[in-house]
């Protein structure tokens, strides 16, 4: 096993341990909202984004505890957007993650609150920290939900729609996917960095330059799988994109242009990480395994 796969492994052991305990209990009323809560969140997931919260942190120093907070709220704010993506009303998937999607194995309005609670407990569990200090809080506050909002993921979600059928250019594809995906991993970082009660103005500049690096290549290497890649190991329908002509890197750049733009994001991410010296060696092979992995 890798040093990053160990990382990995006890980064969700323990954000699940604690959105185990943060999320409602079944059998509480509403009794299938909150198993459905349970069932969005709690299912099979590389836990990408609380991974990059404790990383953005520790390289500042902070310890686990503080940053218990911030990791499990991103990712509830991730799994409320995936359940909302695969409803009807946007792509229409009916596999996540290796199972029925939310409104699949439930029902549609069930899935759309699933979503709506998601979304405001994450707030609930930064704004009732114990730490860090309040205004290290607000600003978390106001980071999450700039990631969130129009000006990110949500909008983001609405020029892929707007741009299903019809030919984009590779601007106006990188410009939609800093929005869709690249906002909420690039706040992730923000979050752990934010809990510090000191940050130096130029490392979280490095620190943000590799987050908006690594987001691009994670949405890069996702439709070289939509292409490349097996349901059995992706989780998802494969050649989704595709039946719903939907504009992706290897369908305007070609399967090897798409796979080179990949590495050299990969490349400037791992050079921006420079001034955290080996604080940062988890963060430079996360950039390998991004452009890397097979799901």
């Amino acid at each position: 096993m890798t040093p990053l796969q160990q990382t990995f492994d006890l980064c969700r052991a323990r954000v699940e341990n604690a959105l185990d305990a943060v999320l409602p209990d079944p059998a509480l009323l509403p009794r299938r909202l909150h198993e459905a809560m349970r069932y969005a969140v709690l299912g099979p997931g590389k836990r990408l984004r609380p991974l990059l919260v404790y990383q953005g942190g520790q390289v500042f120093g902070i310890n686990d505890e503080r940053l218990d907070p911030p990791a499990c709220a991103v990712e509830l704010i991730h799994a409320y957007s995936l359940v909302h993506d695969d409803l009807p009303a946007m792509d229409d998937d009916d596999l996540r993650r290796g199972r029925p999607t939310c409104h699949r194995a439930y029902d549609e309005a069930t899935a759309i609150l699933v979503g709506d609670a998601l979304q405001t407990l994450a707030f609930r569990l930064i704004a009732a920290a114990e730490t860090p200090e309040p205004q290290q809080r607000l600003a978390m506050i106001e980071t999450l939900a700039a990631a969130c909002g129009s000006r990110g993921m949500a909008g983001g979600q609405a020029m892929d729609l707007a741009a299903a059928g019809q030919r984009i250019n590779v601007a106006e594809l990188e410009d939609m996917h800093i929005h869709k995906t690249g906002a909420l991993i690039l706040a992730s970082l923000r979050l752990g960095a934010l809990c510090a009660t000191h940050t130096e103005r130029a490392s979280l500049a490095s620190l943000e330059r590799y987050g908006r690096c690594i987001g691009l290549a994670f949405q890069v290497q996702d439709d070289i799988l939509d292409v490349t890649g097996t349901s059995a190991l992706t989780g998802k329908s494969s050649g989704a994109d595709a039946r719903r002509e939907k504009s992706t890197y290897p369908g305007l750049m070609g399967l090897a242009e798409a796979r080179r733009f990949a590495t050299e994001l990969r490349d400037e991410a791992v050079e921006s990480l420079a001034p955290f010296g080996d604080r940062a060696d988890t963060l430079r092979a996360l950039a390998d395994y991004i452009v890397e992995r097979d799901h």
